[in-house]
């Protein structure tokens, strides 16, 4: 099994645990420090919650800032539309921002947010059929 380890910076570690708290995942302390906490969004996916400077380590590439600076979007689904405005409503009242409006493309639905870092955060869910047998061949059967 593989699972997905993604990476972000953070200039207040403490504000980061509680916001990412907040959206429902774990704080896995045998992989956290004053440098990082692990985030647990399920068995496959996790977020490295970085200071900057503890991040730095890792690279000789300047480390971007995210307020300015879109180098990644990390896109996760979720079970419903429902799911999806949940998570806005979360995101919003714990401290993160909005990047971008609600995207209603009918078979999807998405939401682009920031954390209080700036780095960008979707969240989105696709109809299953469209899915299954991509987005033009489902708009044609919707007719």
């Amino acid at each position: 099994m593989s699972q997905i380890f993604v990476n972000l910076p953070t200039l207040d570690l403490e504000q980061a645990k509680a916001f990412y708290s907040a959206l429902g995942t774990q704080i896995v302390p045998e992989f956290s420090d004053e440098n990082a906490a692990c985030v647990k969004w399920d068995d496959s996916i996790f977020f490295m919650i970085l200071t900057k400077e503890y991040l730095q380590t890792f690279t000789d590439k300047p480390i971007a800032d995210p307020h300015s600076t879109a180098q990644v979007m990390t896109a996760l689904s979720r079970d419903s539309r429902e799911d999806v405005d949940a998570m806005r409503t979360t995101i919003l009242e714990s401290g993160g921002g909005e990047n971008r409006p609600p995207q209603d493309h009918g078979f999807m639905y998405a939401i682009s947010m920031t954390d209080p870092d700036g780095n960008i955060l979707e969240f989105m869910w696709m109809d299953p059929t469209a899915a299954e047998v991509g987005p033009e061949a489902f708009l044609e059967a919707e007719g």
